[in-house]
């Protein structure tokens, strides 16, 4: 299995990296991916076939910095460290690997296709990974990316208000209701809005345990300065929600750059979309 790659007869997952690949390149072509920015880290373990358990370690085990008890025993695709999304999306296991997480919980080995570092970063995102595996949220992937005008957004202190407050029966902070109100398809596809995390050293464990906080909540984050986390059933999913606020917040920065303040979606304008859709107001587990 090893000599022939992990893909090799197994459909399933390789349909899961495909769509991995083709994100990465949504991600390079929108120019959210400069260089070897943003991280991919995908559970593959539905995918596992028999036999995975005696695959050679293809490095020692690598402590991740904390114990996921959720996550003992189960495999991973992640982004290599150093790479780039235009490479992935050429190449997906030259430029990522499978790991497995050990069964104490708290250390990986990498077992496929060979032995490409994961991010440095895949501490913050296995532990996001935990805590959506021990809520049985049914959420397998974590996105980070550099969505341009969200990053601008987010050089404005007024946005960073993490306050939730209410008008008119719409609950939300500041720039969810900014980006909500931009198109209708934001507050339907994004319904749970956006979480903000004050401006952390990347990679840092300060940064994973901000944005752990706020993943309880939403299932996209905004990191201050730097850029999103999200998550999501899958990996397109993530994508998708990202997008999704990226384009209101890609309005509302074009309507300002022709002279005028956006008067946006009315409160209850927003509501009766909540209403019509039967949108959910939070995650249900």
């Amino acid at each position: 299995m090893a000599m022939n790659g992990i893909l090799t007869g197994n459909k399933p997952l390789a349909a899961v990296v495909a769509d991995i690949a083709d994100v990465a390149g949504y991600i390079w072509q929108k120019g959210w991916g400069e260089r070897n920015g943003g991280n991919i880290t995908v559970d593959v373990t539905e995918h596992a076939l028999p036999g995975w358990d005696s695959l050679p370690a293809l490095c020692e085990p690598v402590a991740i910095g904390c114990a996921l008890p959720a996550l003992r025993g189960r495999w991973f695709y992640a982004k290599g460290t150093q790479k780039r999304m235009r490479d992935l999306a050429r190449d997906p296991m030259a430029n990522g690997c499978v790991i497995r997480v050990t069964d104490d919980g708290a250390h990986y080995v990498i077992v496929a296709d060979s032995a490409v570092m994961p991010t440095s970063e895949l501490p913050s995102h296995l532990m996001v990974q935990n805590f959506m595996r021990g809520s049985g949220s049914g959420y397998t992937a974590t996105l980070h990316t550099h969505p341009i005008e969200l990053v601008a957004m987010s050089h404005h202190a007024p946005f960073l208000d993490p306050v939730v407050r209410q008008e008119e029966g719409l609950q939300a902070n500041r720039l969810t209701r900014v980006l909500w109100s931009m198109i209708p398809e934001t507050l339907a596809f994004a319904p749970l809005g956006i979480g903000i995390v004050p401006y952390q050293v990347p990679g840092s464990m300060a940064l994973a345990e901000a944005t752990l906080e706020q993943i309880r909540d939403y299932d996209v984050v905004l990191w201050e300065k730097h850029g999103t986390f999200a998550v999501g059933r899958d990996i397109m999913d993530a994508f998708d929600q990202t997008d999704v606020l990226n384009k209101a917040a890609s309005i509302w920065l074009r309507a300002r750059s022709m002279g005028f303040e956006p008067d946006g979606m009315t409160a209850k304008a927003m509501t009766d979309v909540q209403r019509i859709f039967r949108l959910p107001k939070r995650r249900s587990n």
